[in-house]
């Protein structure tokens, strides 16, 4: 039993993806709030639109331990999500600040059912994820290799 850096790229992964399901069952809450009228859509984005960018950058971070680590086939299941998230970006609506979630459109029917299906998409990957973590950290802690 050896520790190893692929071992701690999935330990960091194992940890940062509990912060991520986190985020992602905090949006799900959140356009069901906007779906029911119990919040205003300006209170609602203002509250989401901080979390955008962090998400980001924690999902790429244990991304690059993958690269760095070698661990390519963990690696290769976030490529998906990691590009669909800059094309999110690049698309987003014109706004002042960082975010994606414009208060004037996201109350929009569309809008708001994409919006709560990416939310439970994030979540089930991210819950997949998460057991595949543990997987590979044991195999590369019994492995040493």
């Amino acid at each position: 039993m050896a520790f190893t850096f692929a071992a701690l790229s999935y330990i960091v992964a194992l940890i940062v993806d509990a912060f991520l399901i986190f985020f992602a069952i905090f949006h799900i809450i959140a356009f069901d709030e906007l779906k029911t009228d119990y919040k205003n859509p300006i209170d609602q984005c203002n509250s989401l639109n901080p979390l955008v960018l962090p998400e980001y950058a924690l999902h790429l971070f244990f991304n690059l331990l993958f690269l760095v680590a070698g661990e390519w086939f963990s690696l290769l299941l976030n490529l998906p999500l990691i590009l669909y998230h800059i094309q999110r970006y690049r698309t987003r609506p014109v706004m002042s600040g960082p975010g994606l979630y414009d208060p004037t459109s996201i109350m929009n029917h569309e809008v708001l059912s994409q919006c709560q299906r990416e939310g439970w998409v994030k979540l089930a990957f991210y819950l997949l994820a998460f057991f595949y973590y543990l997987y590979g950290m044991i195999v590369s802690l019994i492995s040493g290799a």
